[in-house]
């Protein structure tokens, strides 16, 4: 993604509504982390999780469609986008690799995401899956470490701001279900 990318990405993280949960930046990174609570069951939720065409906004993606997005929920397994062109062959982009996948509890990935992906970092995307009362928590963390031209304290709030943007959409997708 380019600068003008960063920016249009940025821009969109601005417009979203405020809300904050990055728990530490230093000159070397910064953590975040959200959570919702969803009504249904863990594997359910999993399973919803592990297909990102059917929550994920397709504003914030590279081909601007999040039905071209899907992910192989095994250890090595690729959280990738189809990149559509009219000439019929298309191109691809790697948003992160499954390092951890736990059916039901936990999705665990390597993932540098949108325009952290031209920068010299390694991130960490976590989802946890809990039982709470007549659902589930979904916990997602993510933790970002290395070279950031921009600084981690600029960063950290914006990638905040579009990660929780994306999970309240699980929480949609999956609550859409509920009778």
């Amino acid at each position: 993604m380019h600068r003008i990318g960063l920016w249009i990405w940025a821009g969109a993280a601005m417009a979203a509504p405020a809300h904050s949960s990055v728990t530490a930046t230093s000159e070397n990174g910064f953590a975040m982390q959200s959570s919702v609570e969803i009504v249904g069951d863990a594997d359910a939720v999993y399973a919803l999780l592990i297909m990102p065409a059917r929550w994920w906004n397709g504003a914030h993606s590279y081909s601007g469609d999040a039905g071209n997005m899907r992910m192989d929920a095994r250890a090595g397994g690729c959280f990738c986008e189809t990149l559509p062109v009219p000439s019929g062959q298309a191109g691809s982009v790697e948003h992160g690799r499954v390092i951890y996948a736990a059916p039901g509890k936990r999705l665990r990935l390597s993932a540098a995401l949108g325009p952290l992906q031209s920068e010299g970092v390694t991130g960490t995307l976590d989802f946890a899956i809990t039982p709470v009362g007549k659902g589930v928590r979904v916990t997602m963390t993510y933790v970002v470490g290395g070279y950031l031209r921009s600084g981690p304290a600029t960063m950290a709030p914006l990638v905040d701001t579009v990660l929780t943007e994306q999970l309240q959409g699980l929480k949609r997708a999956a609550e859409r279900r509920v009778p």
